[in-house]
């Protein structure tokens, strides 16, 4: 009882003066009045009524930043293969357009994913947890996920002949032999060393299976470069090639498939599942080389200044200007983790970089991303029928890659007091959304719609994987299939002909308004029981980087990398997005 006592009184009040005298005279309170050990008259004690110090705990406690390497590391380092981006930044930042606008390659990318690709929590906390569930694949999970996020590591390692690990003693060990590589993401010398090889663009080079050759060579657009100044300062020879300028580049990593397990744990031979296929929804929209409208990612996503006049380096100070200068910003649509890397800065060592500017681009780079018009309203009889228009306006689906994205409508329907008659899709602070049957049950997942009439109706835009079973699973290693695709098609993606790996699944497929750049849906909403002859529809499209659901299913798991993410989710103040919004007037 004694030891009992000292060991839960200690996990309760911590070892103050006050606290030790009172548990010092309990013991002895113990020790004196507990009897003879042969006495057979049971002794009822009663222990003093102890009143405790009030202790208020920290909202937040600390975390220990060294269990995941989030301390400082090297970014000058050099290897065999690569170097690190500040010696990339020695020439490459500091450098502006005709009209003095920063444009530093180094600067702008540090903010984005692509920097920060080995220090996202997230991606931590998932392969943590698909580690978890799948033990006995542990290094083949490793090895996979490290290939994008740690590519410069995980080469070097294969190079050197050793086995690739995440944990423990692996890549997030601030004493790892390959920690500058690591933690310096997807670096300058990664993207610019892939080789243009057979492999390239094709499958056998997607997955992560892009080539980096011995020889350093750095891949540009420029044909007319000096050499000399980046092979005596760096050892690389700066070399023109027009496939650095290809979207078959980043369909190395963002093209992706992988392994899956079947019910008994065991990899499924000679099949995968397609992850993330960006490049080949690209391929079959209007959008591709060949299509109405060719744009490859770098257009979109690296944004050019063009006609400005751009010296790429500071060294010499004489270089000539170029035009179609690409911005390495890399624009995408995280505003959520871009917020949880500021906020969180000291933990995840993000304090030098600066993440507004990116934020704000990025937020305003998704509301290019679609629209939706109201096509038709009427108001009879008491029934107030509105058909909507979700359009398409990227050249990949809306949402696409990682499985966890969705994007969803908002309508709120009120009358002229401002009473809500109607609301579907609304989103709770926890990022949880209103009648969406995977956020109640994440076994089960929201159908499509054609036609919406009640407020637990929800339009998603989404994948739901599936397992071998046809059971809703959102452990990756699990997914054999999808469930539901209903992700909204770019222009000229054409569902009757699409391949497998970018099909659509569910309802959708047979919804003969869910067609090539676009989904039509009809709200049908029954208000007799309000007054007023004026009613007031708002309509939102909003994004969500990371569902509720899929987080839920996330936090299922005990583990550090699993916990601390939960701590961040808990402080974010980003859920989601609203790509585009409009609001109509319906009168009896």
């Amino acid at each position: 009882m004694i030891r009992y006592f000292k060991e839960h009184y200690a996990k309760i009040y911590p070892c103050t003066p006050l606290n030790s005298i009172i548990l010092l005279l309990f013991t002895l309170f113990l020790h004196g009045c507990g009897g003879s050990s042969d006495s057979k008259e049971e002794v009822v004690v009663t222990p003093p009524v102890i009143t405790p110090p009030v202790i208020t705990p920290p909202e937040t406690p600390p975390f220990d930043v060294s269990d995941f390497a989030q301390n400082a590391y090297n970014d000058n380092f050099t290897s065999a293969h690569f170097s690190g981006s500040n010696n990339c930044a020695t020439c490459h930042d500091g450098i502006r357009d005709s009209a003095g606008n920063d444009l530093s390659l180094v600067k702008d990318w540090s903010a984005s994913m692509m920097a920060n690709a080995a220090k996202d929590p997230l991606w931590k906390a998932k392969v943590n947890s698909e580690i978890n569930r799948n033990p006995q694949l542990s290094d083949v999970i490793a090895d996979k996920c490290t290939r994008c996020h740690m590519p410069m590591a995980n080469i070097e390692s294969h190079y050197d002949g050793k086995t690739v690990k995440l944990f423990d003693d692996g890549f997030l060990d601030p004493n790892h032999e390959r920690h500058d590589e690591v933690m310096d993401g997807v670096s300058c010398t990664l993207c610019h060393q892939i080789a243009g090889n057979d492999t390239f663009g094709t499958e056998e080079g997607m997955s992560g299976h892009f080539v980096v050759e011995e020889q350093r060579y750095i891949y540009g657009q420029y044909s007319d470069v000096l050499t000399r100044p980046m092979q005596n300062n760096v050892n690389y020879t700066p070399t023109y090639s027009k496939h650095v300028s290809s979207a078959k580049l980043c369909a190395s990593c963002h093209d992706l498939k992988t392994p899956f397990v079947d019910e008994s744990g065991t990899l499924v031979a000679d099949k995968t599942f397609p992850e993330q296929m960006p490049y080949i929804e690209w391929q079959a929209s209007d959008f591709a080389d060949e299509g109405a409208t060719p744009s490859t990612c770098q257009q979109c996503h690296m944004p050019q200044v063009n006609n400005a006049g751009v010296s790429i380096s500071t060294v010499p100070n004489n270089l000539r200007q170029r035009d179609q200068f690409s911005q390495h910003l890399f624009l995408g649509a995280n505003t959520y983790m871009l917020s949880i890397l500021k906020n969180n800065a000291a933990e995840l060592n993000t304090e030098q970089v600066s993440f507004d500017n990116l934020i704000n681009r990025n937020r305003e780079f998704l509301k290019t991303a679609g629209s939706v018009d109201v096509i038709h309203s009427s108001l009879v009889n008491d029934e107030l029928i509105f058909d909507l228009q979700v359009n398409n306006a990227i050249g990949h689906k809306l949402p696409t890659s990682y499985p966890s994205r969705r994007v969803y409508l908002h309508v709120v329907i009120k009358n002229d007091a401002g009473d809500i008659v109607f609301e579907s899709g609304k989103t709770q602070h926890d990022g949880s959304i209103d009648g969406n049957d995977a956020d109640i049950d994440n076994t089960k997942f929201e159908p499509h719609y054609q036609v919406i009439t009640s407020a637990d109706q929800v339009q998603l835009y989404e994948t739901v994987m599936g397992d071998v079973a046809d059971n809703v699973t959102y452990t990756l290693l699990e997914a054999g299939q999808y469930l539901k695709d209903n992700r909204i098609l770019p222009k000229g993606f054409n569902k009757e002909t699409a391949p497998e790996d970018i099909a659509v699944y569910g309802l959708a497929n047979t919804d003969n308004t869910f067609i090539q750049g676009k989904d039509s849906l009809r709200y049908q909403v029954d208000v007799s029981q309000f007054s007023g002859n004026n009613f007031w529809v708002e309509i939102a499209l909003n994004y969500q980087p990371v569902a509720y659901s899929f987080l839920q299913d996330l936090f299922d798991d005990d583990s550090i990398a699993v916990e601390r993410f939960k701590k961040y989710n808990e402080r974010a103040v980003v859920k989601f997005e609203t790509i585009a919004e409009q609001r109509i007037q319906i009168t009896r």
